[in-house]
């Protein structure tokens, strides 16, 4: 007997690939600007395009970078430089009509002396995971075989974007100045609702201010809620949602009569993001043939699904390394632009990195500045195989525990997309090979933990003939049973 399979193709979308890319964007601040010695340099990265094309992806965006100097006197300046720059990654299963998804971050910073210029060169990072059709084919039913038929969940994916903003207001004692700020985002929900998508979070702001001449830092943590259109969020589900700055501005107001200063903070969030739409069809999962020796291919696809986004705090502390030569000579004002540089390892759980920060001090009278490195390690309990860190550094402290040692502090906050990986196993395709003799009566001894579709696929029989053949089974056996079947005489 032939096999008729009834057979379903579809298309649906899928992430394709990750791709992860790095570039080196420089800026140069002259003396003209006021640029006599640079202390601190806070860059920031805003994503401005990011395209898809046959094997390729362009991606561009804005360097913004803010640097103190330390002028005549000792006395502290801001100053700003921008600049633009495009990119591109290359990855042979790149298409037009491909969706990205881009984050970009700045990796790390170093300044060097050109002329009597300063050059700041940054390392940008980008991870761009990519949205494409794709197809699959499963089987429904097919005669001629016996089937083992079965509701399995179809998974596709949808992205969505969209912009934000938020904004507070807040006062500070004695502050005369601002000199740089720093801001990090960490989303800590996203969930679909009835054509919207829900996302809230906190924005960690980092300041370098002036009091009373001297340079101080201040943190500050500022929540959002935003809600952005998706007419394809109809279910209530997580999200993973990327949230970036595209724009960020702080202004100080001085009263003097009151020695306070009012801050004003506003910032352009902008969100990108994917969630996962899945419905459940009938198909086949396996079959055989009870005349015949078969021959299957499945497909199988893996779709990661965010379940849940963990918090997590975590004071981490010890010895660090400056990059310069520090005794009790040197006077410790202010810890500035902290950030996190760290790798999850999703065997061990372990979060495994440094956070790094620029300490500025004083020593015989003049002002200066060195890098700071505070290596951690902190366990991530409850979290899957694969998940998204992204993390945030407050409260940073540097002191010296003897003369030449440093010892810091600083808290973390981490945001964590868990993400499970869904499994759909189906037939795509089911032949004969070649006949298959049936004996007069065939014994089987069983595995333990067999199923009644185990036995049946063994003998080649279906699985109401061994259930009318042995009524005393009882499934799944334990190992130690005989399966006895006679053939039929209309066999």
């Amino acid at each position: 007997m032939s096999i008729n399979a009834q057979s379903v193709t579809e298309s649906f979308v899928k992430r394709l690939t990750v791709i992860t890319s790095q570039s080196a964007v420089e800026c140069r601040f002259s003396g003209s600007d006021g640029a006599n010695d640079i202390l601190a340099v806070c860059p920031q990265v805003v994503l401005s395009s990011c395209e898809v094309s046959s094997g390729r992806v362009n991606y561009g965006g804005r360097l913004i970078c803010t640097a103190v100097s330390c002028g005549t006197g000792g006395t502290l300046s801001r100053i700003q430089k921008g600049a633009e720059f495009t990119h591109y990654a290359d990855n042979d299963l790149l298409a037009p009509a491909q969706t990205a998804i881009c984050a970009l971050s700045c990796e790390r910073a170093s300044v060097r002396r050109d002329g009597s210029s300063f050059v700041v060169t940054v390392i940008i990072s980008a991870r761009i995971s990519v949205y494409g059709n794709a197809e699959r084919s499963y089987i429904s039913s097919a005669e001629g075989a016996v089937c083992r038929t079965q509701a399995v969940n179809m998974c596709s994916a949808v992205t969505f974007s969209g912009s934000g903003e938020v904004e507070d207001d807040f006062d500070a004692a004695g502050i005369s100045d601002i000199l740089m700020h720093d801001a990090k985002v960490l989303t800590y929900g996203c969930r679909c609702g009835a054509g919207e998508i829900q996302i809230n979070g906190d924005v960690y702001l980092s300041m370098l201010a002036l009091r009373d001449g001297e340079p101080v830092a201040l943190d500050r943590v500022i929540p959002f809620s935003s809600e952005i259109v998706c007419d394809n969020a109809v279910f209530a589900r997580k999200a993973d949602c990327l949230t970036s700055l595209s724009e960020t501005a702080v202004t100080a107001q001085v009263d003097e009569d009151r020695g306070r200063c009012s801050i004003r903070f506003t910032a352009q969030l902008a969100f990108a993001g994917s969630f996962t739409e899945d419905r459940e069809v009938q198909a086949v999962t396996d079959a055989f043939c009870t005349d015949s020796e078969t021959e299957t291919e499945t497909f199988c696809e893996l779709t990661p699904v965010c379940e849940d986004i963990k918090l997590y705090t975590e004071r981490v502390g010890g010895s660090c390394a400056a990059g310069a030569k520090i005794d009790y000579g040197c006077s410790f004002k202010a810890v500035a632009s902290p950030k996190a540089e760290c790798t999850y390892s999703a065997e061990t759980g372990m979060l495994e990195g440094a956070v790094t920060s620029v300490l500025i001090y004083s020593k015989d009278g003049e002002t200066h500045s060195t890098d700071v490195t505070l290596p951690f390690s902190v366990k991530l309990n409850g979290l899957g195989g694969d998940a998204r860190i992204d993390v945030a550094v407050i409260g940073v402290s540097v002191r010296q525990r003897s003369e030449g040692q440093c010892e810091g502090e600083a808290t973390l906050k981490i945001a964590a997309a868990d993400h499970a990986v869904k499994e759909c196993v189906c037939v795509s395709d089911i032949s004969r090979t070649c006949d298959a003799p049936c004996p007069a009566v065939t014994v089987l001894v069983p595995t333990a933990g067999d199923t009644l579709w185990d036995i049946a696929k063994k003998l080649k029989r279906k699985p109401q003939d061994i259930t009318d053949a042995c009524p005393n089974l009882t499934f799944p056996l334990s190992g130690g049973e005989r399966v006895v079947i006679y053939r039929s005489k209309n066999t």
